[in-house]
């Protein structure tokens, strides 16, 4: 006797993803999490084109390219000098561009999709303990409440229930450098279709539109304030921008300071125990790749799990677990090198400069760069 196919830990953007996409193929459901209400902050900020191409079939793409701020090029500079520009423009997709838009609108849009199937979310509601055996999963919660499903998913991020209960392994570390982020309004020399990543002598630092006339500011700092100013991120955009004065901070919305993991799951299944997004694979947040990766995982693994229901072999989860796992890989190499490059030591980063200038010279190298930021690379 089950109470649902599909218990589903967590309702971020991947939880969410899951969610509505297997109650638009008719599997029966549960989406459960801790929290009393979804995310209020926009700590995701960036949708590629490979991610806006698998939420079509969700109708949400269109939703989110409704509200967010279309950047199609993304540039690294030193100062005012451009060092590499990547144009996203000519990419072979409806969606060329990245697509600036908070975290909390991502997941309004993706819950709104869900009550509009059918679906909702069950909150509060904290996973205590897990048992399964051949037939199924038993789920305990803090309430008492008892839930026996065929599979449950843990989409319940770095700190994942599921992914410890089921004894999964989750190697990796943790960047020794603190990050500053902070959404800020600015007047000056800021474009509003464009992410800049400066790389200065003093450190890097990303400079990303979002909607409101609003700008993402991100950069590492080696003893980051637990909400920065105006004038702690004022100098940080004069030490490290287009130079003093050029962009002017005249509020500070929102701002936090978080450390960085980089650690990818042994594996994203354990019999009828399954991961996705940040509880499979967490990393560095140079090249926007985290909460995309998470959708993609989301879509994929909706469309096995349909599958297996529908009375496919059960080999069809290890197919999840073998195709996704690598691309978390990959993505973890990519923002690792990244990182690394922009908390260099500063007498190294004049070389630095000097190599990724020379680099960017190079129309396949970019146009690669390209690819694989928007995603593409991994249809």
């Amino acid at each position: 006797m089950y109470d649902t196919d599909v218990l589903i830990v967590g309702a971020g953007p991947s939880g969410l993803t899951l969610a509505a996409s297997l109650v638009k193929k008719g599997v029966a459901t549960t989406e459960v999490d801790r929290q009393p209400a979804g995310a209020n902050t926009s700590r995701a900020a960036v949708v590629n084109a490979r991610t806006l191409e698998v939420l079509e079939d969700l109708d949400v793409s269109r939703r989110l390219v409704k509200e967010g701020v279309q950047a199609p090029r993304f540039t690294i500079r030193d100062g005012r000098r451009t060092l590499i520009p990547i144009d996203f423009s000519a990419l072979p997709t409806d969606y060329p561009y990245s697509l600036m838009v908070p975290q909390d609108t991502t997941e309004r849009l993706l819950l709104d999709r869900l009550t509009e199937l059918g679906g909702t979310v069950i909150r509060p509601k904290t996973l205590t303990s897990i048992s399964q055996d051949a037939d199924g999963v038993t789920a305990t919660f803090d309430d008492g409440d008892v839930i026996r499903a065929r599979y449950v998913v843990g989409a319940d991020g770095i700190h994942s229930t599921v992914r410890e209960q089921a004894g999964i392994g989750f190697e990796g570390g943790v960047y020794d450098e603190s990050f500053m982020l902070a959404d800020v309004q600015l007047r000056g020399e800021a474009p509003v279709d464009e992410v800049i990543l400066f790389w200065a002598r003093a450190g890097l630092t990303v400079v990303a539109p979002l909607p409101g006339e609003i700008f993402r500011i991100v950069a590492p700092v080696a003893d980051a304030p637990e909400e920065p100013s105006a004038s702690f991120v004022q100098q940080i955009l004069d030490d490290r921008g287009p130079g003093a004065g050029r962009m002017v901070v005249t509020d500070v919305i929102w701002g936090s300071r978080f450390r960085v993991h980089h650690r990818v799951a042994d594996t994203y299944r354990a019999g009828r125990l399954l991961l996705s997004g940040d509880a499979a694979h967490v990393h560095s947040p140079a090249g926007g790749q985290g909460m995309n990766l998470g959708i993609q995982d989301a879509v994929a693994l909706a469309d096995a799990l349909a599958r297996v229901l529908a009375g496919e072999p059960d080999s069809v989860l290890d197919e999840y677990s073998d195709a996704r796992r690598p691309i978390a890989l990959q993505v973890v190499e990519m923002t690792d090198r990244l990182t690394r490059l922009a908390t260099l030591p500063r007498a190294a980063r004049p070389v630095r400069n000097v190599t990724i200038g020379m680099a960017g010279r190079v129309p396949s190298l970019r146009r690669a760069l390209a690819m694989r930021l928007s995603g593409l690379v991994y249809r």
